[in-house]
């Protein structure tokens, strides 16, 4: 399974998150399967964005696209750090 850690400052938390959710469509269009947001515990604007996706390929190309920098910019996105990973063991304790 292939997954993308995406840490990245926010402008407004509320602001963005109103534009995440408003991008779930393209996001499962583009192969997006599931996710998680969370948040640093010291700062409410520092957002950490986990999720699935049918291949790293699929996922560059969506994260890549004119289209996402320009919601990025709209959502008041600063510096993302994108992170590809590969699933090597997972369980439930």
């Amino acid at each position: 399974m292939d997954y993308v850690l995406i840490i990245h400052e926010v402008e407004d938390y509320p602001a963005w998150r109103k534009i995440f959710d408003a991008a779930e469509k393209i996001r499962k269009e583009a192969g997006e399967i599931s996710y998680q947001v969370l948040r640093y515990d010291t700062d409410e604007n520092k957002i950490v964005h986990f999720s699935k996706w049918v291949s790293h390929k699929a996922a560059k190309a969506f994260f890549e696209s004119p289209r996402l920098i320009q919601i990025r910019k709209e959502a008041g996105v600063k510096s993302p750090a994108f992170i590809y990973l590969n699933e090597l063991a997972n369980g439930v304790l």
